[in-house]
């Protein structure tokens, strides 16, 4: 892929299908310690031990549509080609925690991409789910939770096309003074 937005919203459709009802997505950028680091946790059905051993194979997927999974190795060789990991912890009936480390300046490391995109998409296709997305880099932090605007919308879907033209904006301007 071509940018790391789109390996998280892979990641954020399988915490979706595990029937997560909040999902933190973290980017952190220290470009004093030259890291990218990328955290996407999920309060979701978790993974048994057995399958948790395999997740990062392509061959290994609960899909019944098919017989590969690509999207965690793809992320895992996204980060391994700029210098860096993939962890992955999941506990069953717990939730999951994919932590992803890129070097910031790595000439191989793909690009954030658009993250306004990416959780427009995100909320569209599942709006019922509570998302927190925390952008820091360096010292400044723009966190966007869905909780917080549903709760100001009241009866008004977050999925309403003004809501979403606003939530663009906002994140705009939010990530714009990062």
């Amino acid at each position: 892929m071509k940018e790391l937005s789109l390996h998280i919203l892979d990641i954020v459709q399988n915490s979706v299908k595990a029937k997560a009802d909040k999902i933190d997505i973290i980017i952190n950028e220290n470009i004093k310690d030259n890291l990218l680091e990328i955290t996407i946790s999920d309060n979701g059905c978790g993974m048994s031990e057995d399958f948790l051993k395999t997740v990062k194979d392509p061959f290994s997927t609960t899909r019944t549509t098919r017989k590969v999974g690509m999207g965690i190795s793809l992320f895992e060789a996204a980060a391994i080609q700029s210098g860096g990991h993939l962890d992955i912890k999941s506990k069953l009936g717990q939730g999951t925690t994919l932590y992803v480390c890129f070097m910031h300046n790595s000439i191989d490391r793909a690009p954030i991409g658009n993250m306004i995109d990416t959780m427009i998409t995100i909320i569209l296709s599942a709006p019922e789910i509570q998302y927190v997305y925390k952008h820091c880099k360096n010292e400044k932090e723009f966190v966007f939770d869905t909780d917080v605007i549903k709760q100001s919308l009241g009866d008004i879907p977050i999925t309403t096309p003004e809501i979403l033209e606003w939530i663009k904006g906002y994140m705009q301007e939010g990530l714009a003074s990062l």
